[in-house]
Parts: C-alpha cells; structure tokens; sequence
C-alpha cells in the first residue's frame, strides 16, 4: 500500500523536472529562472507547504497557556 507522502514527492519531482528542462512557469506566465522559486512552487503543488506551516505554528504555548490562566503581573 502505498504511503500518503508519495504523491507530494512525485509531484516535486515532476514540477523540478519542468524547471530543469525550462519549461515551468509562475502564476503570471513567467518563466521561472530561481531554483528556489521552483522548490516554492513545487512544495505549494504537492500540498507539502502546508503541512510544514501547520506544525511550525505552536511554537508560542508558554504564551497562549499564561493568557488563558488569566494570570497578569502587577
């Protein structure tokens, strides 16, 4: 059975070949000349960038669990 992560990385695969041989293009029509624009858009078309925003976001629990206390200095 094949595991979740292998679309994402066919479709990087795919989207760098297109860079490679010149013919990937931006939202705008553009051909894309940056290897890292080609890794942005890569990551965006295989879903892979989300994943990577979502477990990146809780990284302010000492904050958030301080607020919900009601705990303030005086």
């Amino acid at each position: 059975m094949p595991h979740k992560g292998d679309y994402g990385q066919k479709k990087v695969h795919k989207v760098m070949k297109e860079f490679k041989r010149g013919s990937l293009r931006s939202s705008s029509g553009a051909k894309v000349r940056k290897h890292k624009q080609a890794v942005a858009i890569a990551l965006s078309e295989a879903g892979l960038s989300r994943k990577q925003k979502k477990s990146a976001k809780g990284s302010g629990t000492f904050k958030t669990a301080e607020m919900s206390q009601g705990y303030r200095k005086i």
